[in-house]
């Protein structure tokens, strides 16, 4: 029995590829879950929904490497929210090897946080890394674990998200101009200074809409 293709066969491609589209709703779904179980953490004191998330975490990433993609949870998932969308095809290459490395280090946190019941510094820094990771994907469409695809295999990957592998000069209306980088700047500066100048009344605790009246 031969082994199982990573990734789809699609007419006109070369490689196995993979729907950048449903990778990127998985991601999002993912980033969701495990931010909201570290708000659980920081503001309620409670590791039960982080318990729940990290199990679920490595059993996705599981399936999406030793089985197959198809069968992801998340990505059956995202499929079913993107279903109506036009796919974006991508090598599905580069994304095992991303993925492998979630493996490995949802199963550090397994051990850390689910087996071991402990938490400390280096759980913490894995849910960062992890929540960064999930975050580009799902919001800029860039794969970072992708990056370390051209270390591991030698070869500069192809079919990549949004086309940065192949050489392309941009378009006028791709380009970042000086008024515009300005307008950044000026933005964030105002935005500090609106923080440090109106310290006090944004750190003041919000008074009820509606206030009982007093007296009854």
């Amino acid at each position: 029995m031969g082994r199982v293709q990573f990734g789809e066969t699609v007419e006109g491609y070369a490689v196995p590829v993979l729907n950048e589209r449903e990778i990127r709703a998985a991601a999002g779904i993912l980033f969701l879950a495990t931010f909201l179980s570290l708000m659980f953490i920081l503001f309620r004191g409670n590791f039960v929904p982080i318990k729940v998330v990290i199990p679920f975490f490595l059993g996705d990433f599981l399936l999406r490497v030793f089985v197959s993609p198809r069968f992801g949870p998340t990505l059956i998932l995202g499929r079913l929210i993107v279903g109506r969308q036009a796919p974006e095809w991508v090598a599905a290459k580069p994304k095992q090897l991303a993925w492998s490395l979630g493996v490995a280090l949802s199963a550090i946190m397994f051990i850390l946080m689910v087996a071991m019941n402990t938490y400390g510094p280096i759980s913490g820094i894995i849910c960062l890394v992890c929540l960064v990771f999930l975050f580009f994907e799902a919001a800029f469409g860039i794969c970072l674990g992708c990056k370390f695809y051209s270390l591991v295999y030698r070869e500069q990957p192809t079919l990549c998200p949004g086309e940065v592998c192949e050489a392309k000069a941009r378009v006028e209306a791709q380009k970042t101009s000086l008024a515009q980088l300005l307008v950044l700047l000026a933005t964030a500066g105002l935005v500090m200074a609106g923080t440090v100048s109106f310290k006090g009344r944004l750190s003041a605790p919000p008074q009820p809409l509606f206030a009982p009246e007093q007296g009854r």
